[in-house]
This record gives C-alpha cells, sequence and structure tokens, in this order.
C-alpha cells in the first residue's frame, strides 16, 4: 500500500522538535508502528523522548535512549508504548526476540526499522527527520501507511 504525505514541517530547534512530538502523539493510536527514519544526530531519539513524554501526559518523564537496551517499554494512560533502537541488532532474525509486534494494543517507536524488514513493512506512520545544509535545525515528512 502506497505512503500518504501527511504534511511536512521545518523545526528550528530542540524546543520544535519537541513541540511536534507532543504533536505526533495525538495522531498516533494503539497497535501504530511508527518507522523513526533519518541519519544519526538527526535528532530520532529526541522526538521519540517527546512523543512518550506526550502518551505518557509527563513532561518530565526519564526517558533513556535505547540503543544499549534495544526495547524500553512505557505503560502510558494511552497504553503500552515501546521504544525500540535496531541500531546494535546483529542479525535481522534477532528482531523476532523483542517483541515489538506481539502486542496489538502498543505503540511502537522504532529508530533504524531498515534493520528489521518486518518492522519496516508492519509501519503504520514513518517520520523522517533530515538535517538540511548548513545544520541548523530539521526537516520533518510525516507519511501514513
Amino acid at each position: 500500500m502506497p505512503e500518504q504525505l501527511l504534511f511536512e514541517k521545518f523545526l528550528p530547534d530542540d524546543a520544535a522538535t519537541a513541540a511536534f512530538g507532543t504533536e505526533l502523539a495525538t495522531l498516533l493510536h494503539p497497535g501504530d508502528v511508527v518507522r523513526l527514519e533519518g541519519d544519526l544526530g538527526a535528532g530520532k531519539t529526541a522526538l521519540a523522548r517527546a512523543i512518550i513524554r506526550a502518551l505518557a501526559a509527563d513532561p518530565k518523564l526519564e526517558v533513556p535512549s535505547p540503543t544499549f537496551a534495544l526495547v524500553q517499554p512505557y505503560y502510558t494512560p494511552n497504553g503500552p508504548v515501546l521504544h525500540a533502537d535496531l541500531y546494535r541488532l546483529a542479525e535481522a532474525s534477532e528482531v523476532e526476540e523483542l517483541g515489538l509486534l506481539e502486542d496489538s494494543d502498543a505503540i511502537v517507536l522504532v529508530e533504524w526499522s531498515e534493520r528489521a524488514p518486518e518492522i519496516a513493512a508492519a509501519a503504520t506512520l514513518r517520520v523522517t527527520l533530515t538535517v538540511p545544509p548548513g545544520g541548523e535545525g530539521r526537516q520533518a515528512r510525516v507519511e501514513r501507511r
């Protein structure tokens, strides 16, 4: 199924990225799998952190990067949220052990989903962050499948 462009937005700074994460959280529903795409340093983790804090209704919630744990679960008023970072995944077959698609009520946020084709295929939303030439801010593109 082709992806539909929902919107594009320029995020001039970290505060705009956090506000964008709060905005995105309102679009998410149980069962959504969100691909967070972009190069290293594009802001994927910062965006995921803002989404999780908004879903948890806790702006001070500690949201560590899941780079070494691979998956961090959160229990929010909006249901379970899983934040995964597949950058360190040795083989795509390892993703099955993470259980990212087991709970149909969970909202799943995945960084580096291209390392696990079944996760990429299950995505309902793709958010692509790019750093424009000159390195100031981020360009965000949101697509729904």
